[in-house]
C-alpha cells in the first residue's frame, strides 16, 4: 500500500514508543517495496528530527515553532499555510521558502517572523507531509526535445515534463488532458509525468464527469487486493455470528431506498411498535458493517483512503466494493447483522423516554423506493399492504412530533434551496433544510435522533468519539449581518456581550421568513454559521443546539459513522458494567438506564487511551477527506450549470442581488423548471449566481459602501443595493472556471453596458475565482 509521511506519523499521537512491526501493520506495508519505502522514510525522518529512535522503537519529536498545515496558493503566485485549529492565524510562505510545495499540499511549517496586528506570521515549508496532486489536469504542448504539460489549474505554478512511453503526443498538441505525476520536483530536475487519458480539444469538450474524477484523483475503481478482500467475505452468516445479538427476526420491518433509489446499499431500516402503556417503541436497524470490514485490512484501509461515497449526479464512487454493500446492506428476505436502536416515544409529545442500542439480527419484510414511499405517504398508492401503510404513516406522525421536540430545543431549519443530501442529515451547513417532500423530512428526522442518541450514550458513559461539532457564529459577524437585515427593513439586534444561542438563530430565521427579502437575508445568517467538522474533542453542534453529536447512521457510505460501530463494540465487550467484582447486581451498558447509575471508569485505562489513540490519528485524514469530496461534488454542480448558462446567452432574467463588492454585485437568477427538463431529468428550478462587473456599468462612476452593502452612483444617484431585484442578460460563460457574466438591462430590454470581457480586464478572473485571495495578499503583494 502506498502511504505519505502524513499517514506515517499520524501513528505518533504522543509520546510513546512505536514498533516498526506496528507501523507496518498500521500503514499495510506487505510486499518487500513498501517495507524498503517505510525503512527509508523512518531513516530520513530520523536524520531530520522529526523522529528519535530509542530500544528499537519509534517517538515523534515536536520542534517548538513547526505546525502542520495544508498549503493554499492563489494564482498570483501567493501561499498561505492553513492551519487545522479554527481561528489560528495563516501563515505567509513565500515562493522562496516552499521547498517544491504545491496547492494542496499538506506540508510541516517552520515559523520564521511572528505576526502583527496587520501582518501574517511568515514561514517556510520544512517538510512536504503528503501531496494533494498525484494527477492534474493539463493543456499538452510541444517544446524542443519533448512535451510539456501545463496545468489548468493557474495555482499550480509549473509545467511537467511528459514521458511519452511510445504515445504519439503530437495529436494531443493544445488538447486537454489527464496527467499522473510520476515524480515530483527534485533539486534541479522537474517534475514528471504521464499522460493516462486525452480528454478532448479543450473543458467543454470533455465529459463533465470526466473533468471532476481527474481534476479531484477520484478513482473510479478499486484495486484488485481490495476487490479479492470483498469476493472473500462470507455469503451467510453461522451460528457464532448470532451469539450475543438480540433476535428481531419477527419484528416487521421495512427499507426505504435512498436519494439515489439504490435499494442494494440500504443502511437503515424501520420498525414500529405500541407498548403496553400506549407509547411507541420505534426500532431503527443500522447495517453491521463493522462485523465485515475488520481494522487496518484491505477493506478498511481503502474505506479510510476514501473516507465517504462520492455522488456525482447519476455516478456514484461507493467508498466500498459492491460485494461489501451486498453482505452488509439490508435486503429483504434475507437475515442481516444491525446495530438497532429500540427508542421509547411518547408519541403526542415527541419525548424520548428511554432507549437501548442492541447488536442484533433482523430480515426485513419489505423494501420501497423513494416513490412509491412518496405515494403511499401522499394516499396515492393503491396494491400496497395495510401493514406497511399504517407503519409508514404512523413513522410519519412520530417524525412530526420528534420535530417539534428537535425545533423546540433552538435547532435551526434554514428556508434554502432544496439539497440533494444522500445522508439525510444536517448536512454540510450543520442545519436542517426545510423540504416539503414527507419522505424525506421522516428520514431526516430519524436520522437526526439516532446519531444524538449515540452521541448521549456514549457522552454519560465517558467512551472516546469521533463527534460532530459546529462553533458558535463570531459575535461581530453576527452584529454585522443584523445591520445588514436593518438595511433591508428587518429591526432586530443581539446583544453583543452576551454569547449567541441556537434559539437566537431561530428568532432570526422566523423574522426573516416574514420579510420580502427572506432570500438574501437567510444567506446572509448561512454565512455566519461556521463550518461543521470531526473532532476527536467533545463539543457543542450549534446548528442542531446539541451538546454532543456524532454521525453513526451511514457505515457503508461514511468511515466516522463505521468507527462508531467499532468502538460501540469495544465499550460492550470490554466495558465494566459494575464498580468491582464484589458488586453483584450489573448495569446495562446498552441501555440509556445506565447514565445516571455509573459512577466508574467503563473502560479500563489502557483500552480507553488506545481507542483515543486510534481516533486521533484518523481525524486529520477525515476532515481532509470531506473538504475534498465536497469540493468535488460542487464542482461538478458548477460545471452544470455553466453548461447549461451557456446555452442562455443573450436571455434575459430577473434576479436578486446576493452580494455586493468593490469590484461589482453578484446577482442569483433562477431558470425555470421547464428549462432544466431533460430525458434523464424530469426538471427542477435552478438557482444560478453571476457576476455584474462595475465596469460593464457604463451610465455612471460607482462607488462602493461596505456598510451599507451597495454601489451607489455618483451623478445619477442610481444604486445597486443588496437584495434589490434585477433585470441582468447573460453575456458569456466561462465553462471551465464556472464563470457566469452578467450585465444590467434597461427597461427596454436592452443591456446598459458591456460586460466584464469585453473590456478585457485581466485581473477580474482572480477577483472573481481566487477564494484564496485576502487582505494579506493584498498587502504581501504590495510590498513584492
Amino acid at each position: 500500500m502506498e502511504f505519505s509521511i502524513a499517514t506515517l506519523l499520524a501513528n505518533f499521537t504522543d509520546d510513546k514508543l512505536v514498533a516498526r512491526k506496528v507501523l507496518e501493520k498500521k500503514l499495510g506495508c506487505e510486499d518487500e517495496n513498501s517495507l524498503q519505502k517505510l525503512h527509508i522514510a523512518l531513516e530520513v525522518l530520523e536524520k531530520i528530527g522529526i523522529l528519535v529512535k530509542e530500544r528499537g522503537k519509534y517517538r515523534r519529536v515536536t520542534e517548538e515553532g513547526t505546525i502542520e498545515a495544508k498549503l493554499r496558493c492563489s494564482s498570483k503566485g501567493f501561499c498561505f499555510a492553513i492551519q487545522d485549529v479554527e481561528g489560528a492565524e495563516d501563515i505567509y510562505i513565500r515562493e522562496s521558502h516552499l521547498s517544491n510545495a504545491w496547492n494542496g499540499d499538506r506540508v510541516l511549517v517552520r515559523v520564521l517572523k511572528e505576526g502583527s496586528r496587520r501582518r501574517s506570521p511568515e514561514g517556510e515549508v520544512k517538510l512536504i507531509l503528503e501531496r494533494s496532486n498525484h494527477t492534474l489536469l493539463a493543456r499538452i504542448k510541444q517544446i524542443e526535445g519533448g512535451f510539456r504539460a501545463v496545468p489548468l489549474d493557474d495555482r499550480l505554478l509549473f509545467e511537467l515534463k511528459i514521458q511519452t512511453n511510445g504515445m504519439k503526443l503530437e495529436e494531443a498538441l493544445d488538447h486537454l488532458a489527464h496527467v499522473e505525476v510520476l515524480r515530483y520536483p527534485l533539486a534541479q530536475y522537474p517534475p514528471l509525468g504521464r499522460v493516462v487519458q486525452i480528454l478532448g480539444s479543450d473543458a467543454e469538450a470533455a465529459a463533465d464527469i470526466d473533468l471532476v474524477t481527474c481534476k479531484h484523483d477520484l478513482s473510479r475503481s478499486f484495486p484488485e487486493s481490495v476487490l479479492e478482500a470483498a469476493s472473500k467475505l462470507p455469503k451467510r452468516l453461522l451460528k457464532a455470528d448470532l451469539k450475543n445479538k438480540l433476535d428481531l427476526r419477527n419484528l416487521f420491518t421495512v427499507t426505504i431506498a435512498g436519494i439515489n433509489g439504490d435499494l442494494k446499499a440500504v443502511e437503515n431500516a424501520f420498525s414500529l411498535e405500541t407498548t403496553a402503556s400506549g407509547n411507541w417503541r420505534l426500532g431503527f436497524h443500522i447495517a453491521d458493517v463493522s462485523h465485515y470490514v475488520q481494522p487496518d485490512e484491505h477493506l478498511d484501509r481503502e474505506a479510510f483512503k476514501r473516507g465517504k461515497s462520492v455522488y456525482l449526479g447519476e455516478l456514484i464512487l461507493p467508498m466500498l466494493p459492491e460485494a461489501v454493500a451486498e453482505r452488509c446492506a439490508l435486503l429483504p428476505g434475507s437475515d442481516r447483522l444491525a446495530i438497532s436502536f429500540l427508542i421509547t416515544v411518547d408519541p403526542q409529545s415527541g419525548e424520548v423516554l428511554d432507549w437501548e442500542i442492541q447488536p442484533s439480527v433482523i430480515n426485513v419484510d419489505t423494501a420501497l423506493s423513494r416513490q412509491k414511499a412518496e405515494a403511499i405517504l401522499s394516499d396515492e398508492s393503491a396494491n400496497t399492504s395495510e401493514q406497511v401503510v399504517q407503519l409508514l404513516q404512523d413513522l410519519e406522525k412520530l417524525q412530526k412530533a420528534v420535530k417539534q421536540t428537535r425545533l423546540a430545543r433552538g435547532s435551526l431549519q434554514l428556508n434554502l434551496p432544496a439539497s440533494q443530501n444522500p445522508y439525510h442529515d444536517e448536512g454540510i451547513l450543520g442545519a436542517v433544510v426545510v423540504n416539503d417532500l414527507p419522505v424525506r423530512s421522516l428520514l431526516t428526522e430519524l436520522v437526526l435522533l439516532v446519531n444524538e442518541l449515540m452521541a448521549n450514550h456514549l457522552s454519560a458513559l465517558g467512551i472516546p468519539a469521533i463527534w460532530r461539532v459546529q462553533g458558535t457564529p463570531d459575535s461581530e459577524d453576527v452584529q454585522e449581518m443584523l445591520k445588514l437585515a436593518i438595511n433591508l427593513g428587518v429591526e432586530l439586534s443581539l446583544e453583543p456581550e452576551v454569547e449567541i444561542q441556537p434559539l437566537d438563530y431561530q428568532h432570526l430565521t422566523r423574522a426573516f421568513a416574514e420579510s420580502p427579502s427572506e432570500q438574501v437575508l437567510t444567506y446572509l445568517l448561512q454565512d455566519t454559521l461556521k463550518p461543521s467538522t470531526y473532532s476527536t474533542t467533545k463539543g457543542m453542534h450549534f446548528g442542531l443546539a446539541l451538546e454532543q453529536y456524532t454521525h453513526c447512521s451511514s457505515p457503508l457510505r461514511r468511515y466516522p459513522d463505521l468507527l462508531m460501530q467499532r468502538v460501540y463494540y469495544r465499550l460492550i465487550e470490554h466495558g465494566r458494567d459494575r464498580r468491582n467484582t464484589r458488586v453483584k447486581e450489573r448495569v446495562n451498558l446498552r441501555h440509556s438506564s445506565s447514565h445516571t447509575e455509573i459512577n466508574w471508569n467503563v473502560l479500563p485505562p489502557e483500552l480507553q487511551q488506545e481507542i483515543q489513540t486510534d481516533l486521533n490519528r484518523v481525524i486529520i485524514q477525515i476532515n481532509d477527506r470531506e473538504k475534498e469530496v465536497q469540493e468535488a461534488e460542487a464542482d461538478l454542480a458548477g460545471l452544470q450549470k455553466a453548461q447549461l448558462m451557456k446555452q442562455r446567452i443573450g436571455q434575459v432574467f430577473q434576479g436578486v442581488i446576493t452580494g455586493v463588492q468593490s469590484y461589482g454585485f453578484f446577482v442569483e437568477i433562477e431558470v425555470p423548471a421547464a428549462e432544466t427538463k431533460t430525458d434523464s431529468n424530469p426538471g427542477v428550478p435552478l438557482r444560478v449566481e453571476g457576476l455584474v462587473h462595475v465596469s460593464s456599468l457604463k451610465d455612471d462612476w460607482y462607488e462602493y459602501r461596505a456598510r451599507q452593502q451597495a454601489l451607489f452612483g455618483r451623478k445619477n444617484r442610481a444604486s445597486y443595493r443588496l437584495g434589490d431585484r434585477v433585470a441582468v442578460q447573460v453575456k458569456s460563460v466561462d465553462y471551465y472556471r464556472q464563470q457566469i457574466d452578467l450585465v444590467t438591462v434597461g427597461s427596454d430590454g436592452t443591456p446598459k453596458g458591456l460586460s466584464i470581457n469585453d473590456v478585457n480586464d485581466d485581473d477580474t478572473s482572480d477577483i472573481y475565482l481566487d477564494d484564496m485571495e485576502s487582505d494579506d495578499l493584498d498587502s504581501y503583494a504590495d510590498d513584492e
